[in-house]
C-alpha cells in the first residue's frame, strides 16, 4: 500500500483549448460517475473559459464532489484589455483554482516570470488558489542545469508574496519537455525536483509553510505511469493534459488506488 499523504494530494485535469460547454458538461458528469464516493483527493476540472459557467452550474446542482479550475487571468480587475479575463470575473462564477505561469502561456504568449508574479499577487487578493506551473526546457535538462532553471523561476514569480498567503498555493512541477510528448520524467526523478522545490519553498518561507504546501507533477501523465508517480513521497498530486479529456482515462488517474489494493 501507498503511505498515506501528509497533504491531501490534488489531481487536477487542464483541458487546454479542447471541449465546447456542452461536451465539457458531459464529460464532468462522466467523471463525477465514475470517481470514488470515497475519495479522499481534490479533483479539480480546468476547462476553457467559455465552459466555466455551464460546468460550475453542474457541479453545484448535481453536487458534485469536483472543483473547477480556470486555465489563466490577467492581473488588473478590469480595463481596457481585450480578449482577457480578470480574477474578479472568475471569482463571481465561483471558480476555486487558476493556473499561473503554465508552460504554453509563457511559450506562445511570450509570459515573463514577472508577468506571473503579479498575477500571483492579484490573484490571492480576491483568495482563488493559483497552480503555479514551473520547469525546465529540454536543453536546460540536458546541460544538467534543471536545478538552477526552477530555482530562478521560484525566486522571480514568488518575489514579494505574503507568507500568509503563499500556503495556499499549488506548485505544479512540469518538465516542458515532458508536456504532450508522450516522454515522461521517471517518478524519481520527478520527485527529486519536487523534493527541491520544497526545499526552495522552505529557504524563501518557513520550512513550516513548504510542509503545507501541495506540489504536483506534471507531463504526460496516463493511467499506466499514475501509481508509479503517486507513490513518491514528495508528490502530492498531478496535473493531467490530453488525459484528462477522456472520462475513462481520467477516472483511472483519481482513482488510482484502486490499482493499490
Amino acid at each position: 500500500m501507498v503511505n498515506e499523504k501528509i497533504r491531501r494530494p490534488i489531481i487536477a485535469g487542464n483541458w487546454k483549448m479542447f471541449k465546447t460547454h456542452l461536451k465539457g458538461v458531459k464529460l464532468v458528469q462522466e467523471i463525477n460517475y465514475g470517481i470514488d464516493k470515497d475519495i479522499d483527493a481534490e479533483v479539480v476540472v480546468i476547462p476553457p473559459f467559455t465552459a466555466l459557467r455551464s460546468i460550475k452550474t453542474v457541479i453545484e446542482a448535481d453536487k458534485m464532489k469536483i472543483k473547477l479550475g480556470a486555465q489563466n487571468m490577467h492581473y488588473m480587475s478590469e480595463g481596457p484589455f481585450t480578449g482577457e479575463i480578470s480574477p474578479v470575473m472568475l471569482k463571481a462564477l465561483n471558480v476555486e483554482y487558476v493556473i499561473i505561469g503554465h508552460s504554453e502561456r509563457r511559450q506562445h504568449f511570450d509570459e515573463t516570470d514577472e508577468l506571473i508574479n503579479k498575477k500571483l499577487k492579484k490573484v490571492f487578493d480576491v483568495k482563488i488558489n493559483p497552480i503555479l506551473c514551473v520547469g525546465e526546457p529540454l536543453k536546460i535538462r540536458e546541460l544538467g542545469r534543471q536545478k538552477q532553471y526552477v530555482r530562478e523561476q521560484l525566486n522571480n514569480c514568488l518575489k514579494g508574496l505574503n507568507k500568509d498567503y503563499i500556503q495556499n498555493i499549488v506548485i505544479a512541477y512540469e518538465p516542458i519537455w515532458a508536456i504532450g510528448t508522450g516522454k515522461t520524467a521517471t517518478p524519481e526523478d520527478a520527485n527529486f525536483m519536487i523534493s527541491f522545490i520544497r526545499q526552495r519553498i522552505s529557504r524563501l518561507f518557513s520550512p513550516i509553510i513548504s510542509e503545507k504546501i501541495r506540489i504536483q507533477y506534471g507531463g504526460s501523465v496516463k493511467p499506466f505511469n499514475i501509481v508509479p508517480i503517486m507513490v513518491q513521497p514528495e508528490i502530492d498530486g498531478v496535473l493531467v493534459g490530453g488525459a484528462s479529456l477522456n472520462a475513462h482515462d481520467f477516472i483511472s488517474i483519481i482513482n488510482y488506488k484502486r490499482k493499490l489494493k
